[in-house]
């Protein structure tokens, strides 16, 4: 975490089979410093029963200790036409938040591309931040170029998450973006080193 401008940690995932409990990941919060620290849940459903909510906030209030923790984040891959229904979860999960956390969320190229605007403003009602995915699993996604293009359509401050040791060469039109933030790594397993690409 030492000298990150941002770091992004996954503590938990809330899945498909279960809407009650979110699995924890990590254990104990983590130490270190950084700018932001953002605490991420990967969710497979978003019809979440309240004992889910009162897990993540009794984590994002541990985590956050003295301050320390910037966010939330949710990590969920809505369907381009599903962003509005995905907007209004986001957007009550924001209520019930901390009034000095904030709210991020992954996205996914598609959605800047060809989301309607409406789906589009009400994401960005609903956040503070947009992490957007160019890559999947080790791998960068063909054809990103073309879809960061359309980022002049994020009403939001966002960042681009890239795969590490993944093809990469940068858009030219984001070191202008004033909504731009910069990149995110994610970072692979060793095992998973060789293969990016």
């Amino acid at each position: 975490m030492r000298g990150a401008d941002a770091v992004y940690l996954l503590w938990g995932e809330l899945r498909l089979d279960n809407p009650a409990q979110i699995v924890p990941l990590l254990q104990t919060p983590p130490r270190g410093q950084a700018q932001e620290l953002w605490l991420v849940v990967r969710a497979e459903r978003l019809d979440w029963s309240e004992s889910a909510y009162t897990q993540l906030l009794d984590a994002a209030e541990r985590w956050n200790g003295s301050g320390g923790l910037t966010g939330v984040q949710i990590d969920f891959d809505s369907s381009t036409g599903g962003l509005r229904g995905y907007a209004e979860f986001l957007a009550d999960l924001k209520t019930k938040l901390p009034n000095d956390l904030q709210l991020s969320a992954t996205g996914l190229m598609d959605w800047q591309a060809n989301a309607s605007d409406e789906s589009l403003a009400a994401m960005a009602s609903a956040l503070d931040e947009i992490v957007v995915q160019a890559y999947q699993n080790t791998t960068t996604l063909p054809n990103y170029d073309r879809y960061l293009r359309a980022t002049e359509r994020l009403d939001i401050p966002y960042r681009v998450a890239v795969v590490e040791g993944g093809e990469w060469t940068a858009p030219k039109h984001l070191a202008g973006d004033p909504y731009f933030k910069g990149y995110v790594v994610f970072l692979l397993a060793p095992k998973f080193r060789g293969g990016a690409r």
